[in-house]
């Protein structure tokens, strides 16, 4: 195990490319496009920005984008804190669609890898997969009453939770999990049908890697899980709770653990292998940058960037955004964009150092 206290670095190899206001504070992060990023804000706007910090489209829906926008092959399906899901052109953000009346949208949409399904998550657990080109709906599944271990029980209603941000679902292969108030639900995503349940709750977080999927919980459970059937392969609990969702990178799964430090595990055992103090907590997900850095945004008012060089998670440089950071950096090349907390999408350059 390796411990280490990130301080302050020399220069930092880096320089600020650009720096774009959204005009309103947006917790959405950033949706990773293969020439920009995508993001939504509080007073309803969704952007999509090219490499150079430049608007392709800005599309205005009037009401609070609360997470990130899902891609779907050409389309940008995205919803609002009201009940408004709206599929907008990738090409020039116009609306191809728009459903009113449904759920507050406070988890994120994920699209299917085909681009052809999206599938929401109401406040109360509902499960919804709709048809990118129209909105229709393909199947729905009623909230789920508390779940028994390793179940495949039929889906009942339950009275509906109390709204707040949830963590995204993930898709692996054609198998949809879902944290929900009542434990963690594994659907078949074609169909809807309930796969298998876990009593898993107060979740912050997934991750998959081939036929795993990673859980991170508030109260500090870190479990990997068969998504076959949500058997346990191994689980660690850290004292201190969690404090954001785990992220594979670099050859290990980290996660933010209190109260502010990256710890690094072996996917395979769950075996701790490197945690680092932080200057404040880290509640989004790392990122690889340059091949051998582990970008890690952190949540203090500084909103510093601190960058971990492989193998050893020296500190390599920190940078400063001046505004929380809590939610994944996006990697373009040597470009790093990061989402600060008050809407502003800054971008910094990588400088490869010269060989020693």
């Amino acid at each position: 195990m390796l411990t280490l206290a990130v301080m302050a670095c020399q220069r930092a190899p880096v320089e600020l490319a650009f720096q774009y206001s959204s005009n309103a504070s947006s917790r959405t992060g950033l949706t990773a496009l293969s020439d920009g990023v995508l993001l939504g804000n509080e007073a309803g706007t969704v952007v999509r920005l090219d490499r150079e910090g430049r608007p392709v489209w800005t599309t205005r829906l009037g009401r609070e984008v609360a997470v990130a926008p899902a891609l779907a092959g050409e389309s940008v399906v995205v919803g609002t804190v009201v009940g408004e899901v709206a599929c907008l052109s990738l090409e020039d953000g116009k609306e191809r669609w728009r459903l009113g009346g449904e759920p507050p949208v406070l988890t994120p949409p994920v699209g299917d890898d085909a681009g052809h399904t999206v599938f929401l998550v109401a406040p109360d657990g509902a499960v919804r997969a709709l048809a990118v080109d129209s909105g229709q709906e393909r199947w729905k599944r009623p909230a789920p009453k508390a779940p028994a271990p390793a179940s495949a029980e039929s889906l009942e209603p339950q009275p509906s939770v109390a709204p707040g941000l949830r963590a995204a679902p993930v898709l692996v292969a054609d198998v949809l999990v879902v944290p929900l108030g009542s434990g963690l639900w594994a659907l078949d995503a074609r169909s809807g049908e309930p796969r298998w349940s876990q009593p898993v709750k107060d979740v912050v977080g997934l991750d998959s890697e081939r036929d795993t999927v990673f859980v991170a919980t508030r109260p500090g459970r870190l479990l990997a899980l068969s998504v076959k059937d949500g058997s346990t392969r191994w689980e660690q609990r850290f004292s201190d709770g969690l404090t954001g969702p785990p992220a594979r990178a670099l050859g290990a799964l980290w996660v933010g653990a209190g109260p502010s430090s990256l710890v690094g595990l072996s996917t395979s055992e769950g075996r701790e292998v490197a945690r680092v103090v932080l200057p404040s907590p880290l509640v989004g997900r790392v990122q690889v940058g340059l091949e051998d850095l582990l970008l890690v945004p952190t949540s203090g008012h500084e909103g510093n960037l601190v960058a971990l060089k492989a193998p050893g998670w020296t500190p390599a440089f920190t940078v400063r955004a001046d505004t929380p950071l809590r939610t994944r950096p996006v990697v373009r090349g040597p470009l790093v964009f990061v989402l600060g907390l008050d809407g502003r999408v800054l971008a910094w350059r990588l400088r490869v150092p010269p060989p020693a």
